[in-house]
């Protein structure tokens, strides 16, 4: 018995893995991770995967970065945490200096939490306890774009919709408001993004018309929906929806926690749009994908309406315990230094175009009904026909054969539903992120020929190269 599978065994024995179910484990091996560096995790047995979904969307420079690592470690020797209710220390203020000086104008407080649901339901609660210290109680309901994902605990599921995750707790969730979301995969042939995006604002302007007085905030993914499959839109929604929210009095909340940092082709999604949001949610990024972290930022006119004697009762009470963690702002005080260092934003976009060249040739696959790409974020949705975009059925799990692929490969690509994408780290190099299209055009080829079984498809690539 290998070292990987010692480590398997010793896991299943004891471990409930996140967004799995167990049983699949019976036959589909579990990758115990050694070490990683650069791009690159690597096994127990030594073999190697190019992580192109930067480790759930979080690792933007790298496993193993001495340039976030170091700092880390010097503020381990200095202090590893102090809680942030009544005390403070210098990495929390220089971090939020920065996160004031580097998000749109306006956003002048920042609020920590512990990951990034968390920061949805900080953003959430802020909003409704905003009007009620306003004089407003009875704007308490949240509207949400269809097909939309804000995180797994019980209010930020309460504002997604992705069916998958929600379904089975609906009896334990809030009353929200859903309207279509402008995802122009579902726009009529012929026409663009921007038209398809202003004209789906529409549904938007009406919920707000009718449900104004009883709305606290809107929340959105802005340009990305992420867990929904990469649906993709235009900016010029958000600058609608901007508008809208200021002529009827309601907030808006924008979840940069997958897109912020760059994965949009630009620092924040938001800038896109030239708009601010009354709330900005940032995680993942915001450390590199070293520490867990969320960052809430909002307005002075939002705070003033929490500022008060504290017998009012005013206060936002709401706390977790590793809120502003010293060791999570040394990581993320040293992701902004090489965002700034390195001018990255600027760097990633010949990265960005090698993306779209390398993945060019699958626009004319007869399963694949579009290849879409905005700034570090490429998807290519998969379907059983092309003209009518019908999808496969989630049941076949289509796929999970790209994905088995991949890994024969040496590759960790993990696809969402028929949805293959690439969101890589940042350091990733061209001939890397060629090696990514070579190896998700074998495991497509592969999971659209029906008679193929999901055993067969991770058995028929058994070479692997690691290409840079």
């Amino acid at each position: 018995m290998g070292l990987n599978d010692q480590w398997m065994q010793r896991d299943l024995a004891v471990l409930w893995h996140p967004c799995t179910q167990m049983k699949d484990h019976e036959r589909l091996p579990l990758i115990p991770i050694k070490r990683g560096e650069g791009v690159w995790l690597e096994d127990f047995d030594g073999k190697r995967y190019l992580d192109a979904v930067s480790s759930w969307w979080v690792n933007v420079f790298g496993h193993a970065n001495p340039r976030i690592s170091g700092p880390i470690k010097a503020q381990l020797d200095q202090l590893e945490h102090v809680m942030l209710a009544g005390f403070t220390h210098s990495p929390v203020i220089e971090l939020s200096e920065r996160l004031v000086q580097l998000t749109p104008a306006g956003l002048n407080k920042v609020f920590y939490a512990d990951n990034g649901s968390s920061g949805i339901e900080v953003a959430l609660k802020m909003s409704h306890h905003y009007w009620i210290n306003s004089g407003q109680p009875g704007k308490k309901r949240f509207v949400t774009l269809s097909n939309s994902y804000h995180g797994e605990t019980v209010a930020a599921m309460s504002v997604g919709d992705v069916a998958l995750f929600t379904d089975t707790y609906k009896a334990l969730l809030l009353d929200t408001i859903k309207v279509p979301s402008p995802d122009c995969y579902l726009r009529p042939e012929g026409m663009g993004w921007e038209e398809h995006s202003r004209n789906m604002f529409a549904a938007m302007e009406q919920t707000l018309a009718e449900h104004a007085h009883e709305v606290a905030a809107v929340i959105v993914e802005p340009l990305i929906q992420g867990a929904g499959g990469m649906r993709m839109y235009h900016p010029v929604y958000l600058q609608l929806l901007r508008e809208a929210c200021d002529r009827y009095g309601v907030h808006l909340i924008h979840d940069e926690i997958a897109v912020g940092f760059g994965r949009t082709g630009t620092m924040f999604a938001c800038e896109q749009a030239g708009i601010t949001p009354d709330f900005l949610v940032l995680s993942k990024a915001l450390t590199g994908g070293y520490l867990p972290m969320a960052a809430v930022l909002t307005t002075d006119n939002v705070y003033a309406a929490f500022y008060d004697d504290y017998a009012t009762l005013r206060a936002f009470l709401h706390s977790h315990t590793y809120t502003g963690n010293p060791l999570a702002c040394a990581a993320a005080l040293a992701t902004l230094d090489i965002f700034q260092q390195d001018k990255v934003i600027e760097a990633n976009k010949p990265l960005a175009a090698r993306m779209a060249s390398a993945t060019a040739h699958l626009v004319d696959h007869p399963h694949v009904a579009e290849v879409r790409q905005t700034g570090m974020a490429l998807a290519i949705e998969m379907v059983q026909d092309k003209p009518s975009k019908t999808a496969y059925p989630w049941q076949q799990r289509r796929g999970l054969q790209v994905y088995q692929h991949a890994l024969s490969r040496g590759a960790l690509l993990r696809p969402l539903g028929n949805v293959v994408y690439f969101l890589p780290p940042y350091v990733i190099t061209p001939e890397q992120i060629d090696f990514l299209a070579e190896v998700a055009s074998e495991g497509i080829d592969l999971a659209t020929r029906s008679s193929l079984s999901v055993a067969v498809a991770s058995d028929l690539y058994p070479n692997h190269r690691d290409p840079g």
